[in-house]
């Protein structure tokens, strides 16, 4: 049997993790808390409580978000990480390498759901290349942003 592994970061690749086994309880939590700890208008969010969560790279920071509730994240880039609830440790997708492995199959918190969420995929879209000319420094942009794979080191050694 094949143990699936999935590895993941925060933005500035200060601190990196690996899951292994199954992850089949993504979700996406519309919950006031969730949407404060995201900055957004819902957290996409991973289950690892049938798998086993380990942290290869630096420390995170927490957060005490309810008198039930962690919330970690990076404290040098500020990219959200954990909600760590006495069930089990939740992991952002967007954090993970490859979060289109991890599609939602239930969301929770509707209670507090934004009435527009439900029809964002009727805007229309764009690619970065396509919003040039609204903001021409796109095409010239230089990522410092950790790439989506692990490291052996992080930040690159300058002059290499």
């Amino acid at each position: 049997m094949t143990v699936s592994t999935y590895t993941g970061g925060c933005q500035c690749g200060a601190v990196r993790f690996r899951v292994r086994g199954e992850l089949k309880d993504a979700s996406i939590c519309h919950c006031r808390m969730c949407q404060k700890a995201f900055g957004a208008y819902y957290a996409p969010l991973v289950s690892t409580r049938s798998a086993e969560l380990t942290w290869t790279r630096g420390e995170r920071k927490l957060f005490q978000s309810s008198n039930h509730v962690k919330r970690s994240f990076c404290g040098d880039c500020g990219t959200p990480l954990t909600y760590e609830a006495p069930d089990g440790i939740a992991v952002a997708a967007g954090a993970f390498d490859d979060p289109s492995k991890l599609p939602p199959v239930v969301q929770y918190g509707t209670e507090a759901k934004i009435g527009f969420v439900d029809r964002l995929h009727l805007l229309p879209g764009y690619s970065t290349e396509e919003d040039a000319a609204q903001a021409p420094f796109v095409v010239n942009i230089v990522s410092n942003q950790h790439p989506d794979h692990d490291t052996a080191v992080w930040p690159p050694e300058s002059g290499k």
